[in-house]
């Protein structure tokens, strides 16, 4: 199964969430679909980061990299819902280094 990653910035919490409930929120969304294998906070920049890395189900190369685009902007609309969301990356794992999809 093909390994992607997605790196979705955080600017800001909306009024009355807590902040583990951005991770919380990414982790569960995305993980309705695919299985995620590791998640983390990384400060890039001086802005906090998530970083999720998650499984898609084996298929033709262009369709797993739609699944993979298509899962990461359903996450990054679920978070938008408790914080304030910047730039969104999505990467797959190739030859063991991750390229942008």
């Amino acid at each position: 199964m093909p390994s992607f990653q997605t790196r979705l910035k955080i600017t800001g919490l909306r009024p009355g969430n807590p902040p583990e409930s951005v991770m919380d929120t990414a982790v569960e969304v995305l993980g309705t679909r695919h299985h995620v294998e590791a998640h983390q906070l990384q400060i890039a920049g001086g802005v906090p980061q998530l970083s999720l890395r998650f499984l898609v189900e084996a298929s033709e190369y262009s369709g797993e990299n739609h699944q993979a685009r298509e899962s990461a902007a359903m996450m990054r609309d679920a978070v938008e819902q408790v914080a304030l969301t910047g730039a969104l990356s999505v990467l797959r794992r190739s030859r063991g280094k991750w390229v942008p999809v």
